[in-house]
């Protein structure tokens, strides 16, 4: 066990090395059966009409006082994306209901939305916590965020302003640092990502057919890599300067040192997109809230180990200390 009673990572055969460790669900494509799940809606009411849906999954005999678990997907994901069904299958099994998420624009959500989500969109998550269903709230809620997901739910835990008792939250291979995150993707190494990544990204966006600004669908089309999409497309969609701006604005980094509720922060040093030097620069012992998991390997939301995926295992070890 680790040094804070967690178990250490170790890398399961042959998912051997970051880039397998990170496209392993892509190349298998595995499947999470779920039960069957409550649809919610939730209405923005920022006068653009737009309304987020999620899936909300109990058990049938669920454990008393588990707070209900918030699931909030990466970039170019949703509630069906792989790690948020298995994260969803293991907090089950737990005892946690759990409610898997759709941003903006993004899923089940892009049928009702004419905006989409971005990395520091918090005032969509906290309008979502305030209309959660009472009888859901009896126990509180736990938030939990995926890459960008983590991102904008580290940055809500430290904002805080919460509509509803939050017990906890996690950040899974968060992009604390946009800026660096963003030249990261620039590199050779992660060509193959980029190509793949700012596809969905365009895909996504030019979905939203009339609802997207001519001047944004026409960038959309011509911008050629993932900063030029940030700086071109979401910063001016959003009313900043350009992409340096929204990176400075959102990065999650500056809002750790203020987060007071419990909080687990989970990300691989080995991560092909997401520099480590953000997370070993910061002062964690400065912050008695955060609990830090840094291992060598894991790759980008992968964490793929010997005894199953590590970081839903630690996931679930959390919840059940600080919001059981």
């Amino acid at each position: 066990m680790s040094p804070l009673g967690f178990p250490p990572f170790r890398e399961r055969f042959p998912w051997i090395g970051p880039h397998l460790q990170t496209v392993r669900n892509t190349l298998v494509h595995p499947r999470v059966g779920l039960p069957p799940g409550e649809c919610l809606r939730f209405p923005m009411e920022d006068g653009t009409g737009d309304v987020l849906a999620g899936t909300l999954t109990r058990r049938e005999m669920a454990a008393e006082g588990r707070a209900l678990v918030v699931l909030v997907h990466g970039l170019t994901g949703c509630e069906d994306s792989f790690y948020v069904r298995a994260t969803a299958r293991a907090l089950l099994d737990e005892g946690f209901p759990v409610l898997r998420l759709n941003l903006r624009g993004a899923g089940p959500s892009s049928a009702t939305c004419r905006q989409r989500y971005h990395a520091g969109r918090t005032g969509d998550l906290r309008k979502v916590l305030g209309g959660l269903p009472q009888a859901e709230l009896e126990n509180g809620v736990a938030l939990i965020g995926y890459s960008l997901g983590g991102n904008a739910v580290l940055k809500l835990l430290g904002e805080g302003e919460f509509p509803v008792p939050v017990r906890a939250g996690a950040g899974i291979s968060a992009p604390i640092d946009l800026s660096g995150s963003s030249r990261c993707f620039l590199l050779k190494r992660n060509a193959f990502y980029h190509r793949r990544l700012l596809g969905s990204m365009k895909r996504e966006t030019l979905a939203l057919g009339p609802d997207l600004p001519d001047e944004l669908a026409q960038a959309v089309r011509e911008v050629r890599s993932v900063w030029e999409f940030d700086d071109r497309v979401v910063a001016r969609w959003n009313g900043w300067s350009g992409a340096e701006e929204y990176y400075r604005i959102n990065s999650a980094l500056q809002f750790l040192p203020a987060i007071q509720v419990p909080t687990l922060v989970i990300h691989a040093l080995d991560d092909p997109w997401i520099p480590g030097s953000a997370y070993t620069a910061f002062d964690w012992a400065g912050n008695p809230a955060l609990t830090p998991l840094l291992p060598a390997r894991g790759g980008h939301v992968g964490f793929h180990g010997v005894d199953g995926i590590w970081h839903d295992r630690c996931l679930a070890q959390f919840l059940l200390r600080h919001a059981a």
